[in-house]
């Protein structure tokens, strides 16, 4: 069952990069999350994606959001990725893929990771989601354009 806007966001607790275990409910009260699933490090989709949500890092975090990144990959992949790009958001190793299925993330017949945004507000609430596999850019712009009007 997909996560929809109006639903709060179920939590959870990942390994980043770095090794710490981040949890989704650290930031509830705190910061608007920009939570985005991508199917894998180091592959042109996701690095464009990966990149545009690092070229606007600073908007995003001037909104009051914080960029979460997540896929299948090992924290080791990710901390290759977000060095070789200079990603200065966290990356999340969802193994398993747990909980992209708990978020409804999937594509192509629920078979493949998909590639899908969604914007947590300050309070856990889902108010975005966008949900596409070739609009790369669409993720950041939309994400962006979200946060603007929340914050008004």
């Amino acid at each position: 069952m997909a996560v929809k806007v109006g639903d709060i966001a179920p939590d959870f607790t990942l390994p980043a990069q770095n090794g710490a275990a981040v949890s989704l409910k650290d930031y509830r009260g705190q910061k608007a999350v920009v939570l985005y699933f991508y199917p894998k490090d180091d592959t042109p989709g996701c690095t464009a994606e990966s990149c545009a949500f690092r070229d606007q890092y600073e908007v995003f975090k001037n909104a009051g959001a914080e960029v979460i990144g997540v896929s299948g990959d090992s924290s080791e992949s990710h901390q290759r990725f977000a060095a070789k790009y200079n990603l200065p958001f966290t990356l999340l190793s969802d193994q398993g893929d747990q909980v992209r299925k708990q978020y409804g993330a999937t594509a192509a017949f629920g078979l493949f990771p998909g590639r899908v945004t969604y914007i947590i507000d300050q309070q856990g609430v889902v108010q975005y989601v966008f949900d596409s596999m070739l609009n790369f850019q669409g993720h950041v712009t939309e994400a962006l354009k979200t946060l603007q009007t929340l914050s008004k």
